[in-house]
Order: C-alpha cells, then sequence, then structure tokens
C-alpha cells in the first residue's frame, strides 16, 4: 500500500532566513524540524512525500529544503512532489472578498493536492516535531486501507500536557474520545497556559491528561473530495460578514469536527506518549534543541540523522 507524507509548509515566509521559525536549525548539523519528521515517515513506511507551498516561494523553498531532501529521498524510493497552495485558488463561481490578504487556512491548504494525491495519507504542519510513535501508528491505519473503508480516519491523539510551551500561550484542538478509542468531538481552543496546577483557556481550567489534535490527521484520497464541498460551504457561512470575509479560516479540525457531527466519518484516536515539540516562540528554541541532542545521545536518531534509511 502506497502511502504519502503531506506537509503543510506555505507558511513559511518569502524570505528565508532569520526569523523563519520553520527553518530554525535545531540539530546537530543544522537539521530543522521537518527533517525529523521526513526521517520518521520515510522510517515508518511512507513512500511519497508532498510539499504545500506558495508558488512565489518555489525557487527558495527548494533550493533551501526541497533539492537536499529529493537527493535523499531519490535513493530511497520515495517519491517527492510539490502542491501550491494560493488564496485565489477557490470554488468555481467564488471570488476572494477584496481586501482578504490572509491565507484560507488547513483545509484549503489539504485541498490544493487534489488531483495530486491517490493514495491515504498523513497530514502535518511543517514547524512541529511528532514523534515516532505517532508515524508508526498512523502508517500501519492507513496500510489497511481499502475503497470500503474511505470514510474511516485517523489522528495522533497527544496528551495536552505534552504540547504546553513554557513560553507563552498556544492553540489546540481539544478532543473527546469515546471509550472505544473514537473521537466525538473535537473543539479548537485558543490561548492554552501552562499553570502551576495543569492548564487553561482563559479562565477555564483544562485537564492536561485531554487528548489533542496537534494537526496530525490520517486522511484518504476521497475526504479531499468531501473537503472540497466544505470549503464551499465555509463561503456560503461567511458571506456578507465582513470581518469573517477577511479574517475567518477554513480549518480541518473544525471541518473534521462537522463530519463526525453528520456521522459522515469516524477518526480513530491513536495515542502517543511521544512529547511534542516546536518552535512557537523565539524562547522556545534552546528547549527544542536541547531535547534532540537528547533524542541523539539516547539513541533515538544518529548524528548522521538519515543515514539508517
Amino acid at each position: 500500500m502506497d502511502t504519502a507524507l503531506v506537509i503543510m509548509a506555505a507558511g513559511i515566509g518569502s524570505r528565508f532566513g532569520g526569523g523563519i521559525k520553520q527553518l530554525e536549525s535545531v540539530g546537530p548539523n543544522g537539521e530543522i524540524i521537518m527533517d525529523y519528521s521526513i526521517h520518521d515517515a520515510i522510517e515508518a513506511g511512507f513512500n511519497k512525500i508532498i510539499f504545500i507551498i506558495r508558488k512565489d516561494i518555489e525557487e527558495a523553498f527548494k533550493e533551501a529544503i526541497g533539492d537536499r531532501i529529493e537527493k535523499i529521498c531519490s535513493g530511497l524510493n520515495v517519491e517527492i512532489q510539490y502542491a501550491y497552495q494560493d488564496l485565489d485558488d477557490l470554488p468555481k463561481g467564488i471570488t476572494r472578498p477584496k481586501g482578504r490578504t490572509k491565507p484560507w487556512g488547513t483545509g484549503q491548504a489539504v485541498l490544493a493536492c487534489k488531483g495530486i494525491i491517490q493514495e491515504p495519507f498523513v497530514v502535518i504542519n511543517a514547524d512541529d516535531y511528532y514523534g515516532k510513535e505517532a508515524f508508526v501508528k498512523i502508517h500501519d491505519f492507513l496500510a489497511g486501507y481499502t475503497p470500503a473503508r474511505a470514510s474511516n480516519l485517523c489522528m495522533a491523539g497527544f496528551i495536552l500536557g505534552n504540547t504546553l510551551s513554557e513560553n507563552g500561550s498556544v492553540t489546540r484542538g481539544v478532543c473527546t474520545v469515546d471509550k472505544k478509542g473514537y473521537l466525538t468531538d473535537v473543539v479548537e481552543t485558543y490561548h492554552i497556559v501552562k499553570t502551576e496546577n495543569g492548564a487553561k483557556a482563559g479562565e477555564m481550567p483544562i485537564d492536561t491528561s485531554s487528548f489533542v489534535s496537534m494537526n496530525m490527521w490520517g486522511l484518504t484520497s476521497e475526504f479531499v473530495d468531501l473537503l472540497e464541498e466544505g470549503f464551499v460551504d465555509f463561503f456560503h457561512e461567511i458571506e456578507g460578514d465582513e470581518e469573517r470575509e477577511l479574517k475567518a479560516e477554513y480549518l480541518l479540525p473544525t471541518y473534521i469536527d462537522r463530519l463526525l457531527q453528520k456521522g459522515k466519518m469516524s477518526v480513530k484516536v491513536l495515542q502517543t506518549q511521544d512529547r511534542w515539540f516546536g518552535v512557537t516562540y523565539k524562547e522556545d528554541k534552546p528547549v527544542v534543541v536541547e531535547s534532540f541532542a537528547k533524542l541523539i545521545a539516547d539513541g533515538v536518531y544518529q548524528n548522521d540523522l538519515f543515514g539508517d534509511l
């Protein structure tokens, strides 16, 4: 079974270099977080990588990342492809609202893969470290795909306490999971901060043992067709609301939750105990660098990252 890794990297700025958090060096040889995700996906069995980028950063992206990864993958029988997210890539009959400059969100990002993706796939953020366990579990789940199971999705279920920053608030998809391990509800929750006794969003306490989505979903090509239908509905909902037309985003967790409530999909939550790393704030970088150094010291990764593939 062919399976693909889809990396949402369109948020990387048009200028590469200092200040672009996705390109912050975190490994001993200048590796970025994306390198570790690519390594873990290939090790787990994924054999295709799709980078979602913007057309205006294609040349710079390939120079900084793509060409290097393509060279590594050419010897591993791993295919590389590109999809392009664009503000004007909208459903037929819909035009971009005047003044809209904000990207449309993760739902539209994955839609950019329509026509490229024919196999089950895992989608991730470019600047998040997920750990090996999640890639293995999602790959094994997707490897059981059949057309009859096209509506059976999955997600990596991280423990909230393993995903918090010491340096500020974060946004997480807080999940409700039933006794059989299936997702019943996901709520995009903003301004979650770590406290002495756990965590809270605003004044609302949140259990740090709760499952959260880190935008690591195991999806099918059939899901992309539904995603397109949902994008049309999204525009109908925001039409006439000037603020939403300028700022609202079409988000994967929100749309998946809607499908769940309609009974159109099931989502198996695959629990992972791995600790999430990310450079949400500049102050996070030293902790992330130290964390990768420990993983290497513990033998989780080689100093030559791709040398064991």
